[in-house]
């Protein structure tokens, strides 16, 4: 898979992106991540790639020949027109299924705002989707971008030792993960529940699922509502519900 980032900070990017897993799954051609500095294309002498808002207003608007001319050059490499998705707070809500389609397409792009965004033409000429991180604003779209190439880039099969590895995790199964345990056996009065140290394993895959049902249903009550439960799992939430009434 191929993702390519535009952006007026490009080094940011690459700082985040050349560590930890996914900088050796690029390391190692799993994924394929290019980060384009939006200025290298602007036609303008004084390397400007902003203007001032018509009709007045705070801030500066990212104009649309820089941002048109690097999608181009990107669609050029890649021999076809990337999937363009612009990271806005104006956009839906990422979210884990959503991350799933994304890491079955091979290409896409992501182009990341600055300052009071970008021209709206771009958004209507280009543009195939708006996503947005969170209900709050940042100072760009670097670090929205980051985050979009990351939970794409985990999903990749290679990236990861095993699928494993992201299939018991919150959110991907619809459901908060269970929580974790390590050495030491006891901390602070506290000891790791026997069930871990059984060795049956049947009863452990139970424990883990019973708690990540009631994980969701205390700190994620919305997520149950949406999440696809079995008539087991729908008796176990009514029994814990009447506990806590």
């Amino acid at each position: 898979m191929r993702i390519d980032i535009m952006t007026l900070f490009p080094e940011m990017c690459e700082s985040v992106l050349s560590s930890s897993i996914v900088g050796r799954a690029r390391e190692n051609g799993f994924v394929e991540i290019n980060c384009h500095n939006i200025r290298d294309y602007t036609l303008d002498k004084h390397n400007r790639v902003d203007d001032s808002p018509y009709g007045g207003g705070m801030g500066m608007i990212m104009q649309t020949q820089p941002i048109y001319d690097c999608f181009n050059h990107i669609c050029e490499e890649t021999g076809d027109r990337p999937y363009l998705i612009y990271m806005s707070p104006q956009g839906n809500v990422l979210t884990q299924d959503k991350v799933r389609e994304l890491s079955q397409m091979k290409n896409i792009t992501l182009l990341c705002g600055h300052y009071e965004g970008v021209d709206e033409r771009i958004i209507e000429e280009i543009v195939d989707e708006e996503i947005s991180i969170g209900d709050y604003v940042l100072t760009g779209g670097e670090l929205p971008a980051l985050v979009l190439a990351d939970s794409v880039a985990r999903m990749i099969p290679g990236v990861l030792s095993d699928n494993e590895c992201f299939e018991d995790e919150s959110h991907y199964s619809g459901l908060l993960e269970y929580p974790q345990y390590t050495r030491p056996f006891e901390w602070h009065g506290k000891q790791v529940p026997d069930v871990l140290l059984s060795g049956h394993h049947a009863n452990i895959e139970k424990w883990r699922h019973e708690q990540s049902l009631e994980r969701t249903l205390k700190k994620r009550p919305d997520m149950i509502e949406k999440a696809d439960l079995s008539d087991k799992d729908k008796k176990y939430i009514e029994k814990l519900k009447k506990e806590n009434e």
